[in-house]
């Protein structure tokens, strides 16, 4: 069976995943991942607006610590990723659901040492739309904090380091670039 196109039909109590054709799935694995992404977005600001930016930039870094641990727990374990190095930790943020809202490159000098370009971010878009200048803020301080939470998820002594950072003078520059590195 190829599975369902849509859910456009008769109600289904019984209704599982497995009933999907795998383009409907893959497309399914893509909205989550911009709601998981929107939630990050949407209660920050409800923080922001009820409180501070200071305040919840504190917040959103608190929970990003907590969020990571969460989620490499469990998705290294499903996907059997098993190693310390920068590698593994490459292998592991392609498939965090934020981060499949990116577009980017990863280029892997050896096992310990590896850079990231991202080319196109949804979150520093919408910070640039704003037009408040807070994606600077977020970039320095929260991404690299998410981040290095990532790399010590790996390795305690892996660091990590901003190479280029917001603001873009045009469309066509890279939106950031991080170093990760071992030794």
């Amino acid at each position: 069976m190829n599975g369902l196109k849509d859910y456009s039909g008769e109600f289904n109590p019984d209704i599982k995943f497995e009933d999907f054709s795998k383009d409907v799935l893959i497309e399914l694995l893509k909205l989550y991942s911009r709601l998981y992404l929107a939630i990050d977005g949407f209660w920050y600001l409800a923080i922001k607006e009820r409180v501070s930016n200071e305040e919840a930039l504190l917040c959103d870094i608190r929970a990003w610590e907590r969020e990571v641990k969460y989620e490499m727990n469990r998705l290294v374990k499903l996907l059997k990723i098993q190693g310390n190095d920068v590698v593994t930790l490459m292998k592991a943020l392609q498939m965090v659901p934020w981060f499949r809202n990116l577009e980017y490159s990863m280029k892997i000098i050896n096992r310990n040492d590896a850079v990231l370009t991202i080319t196109r971010c949804p979150t520093l878009e919408a910070l640039e739309k704003e037009g408040e200048g807070r994606e600077e803020t977020i970039c320095k301080l929260v991404d690299a904090e998410i981040y290095k939470e990532y790399a010590k998820f790996f390795n305690p002594s892996m660091k990590v380091k901003y190479l280029k950072l917001p603001s873009k003078q045009s469309k066509e520059e890279i939106c950031c670039q991080w170093e990760f590195k071992v030794g």
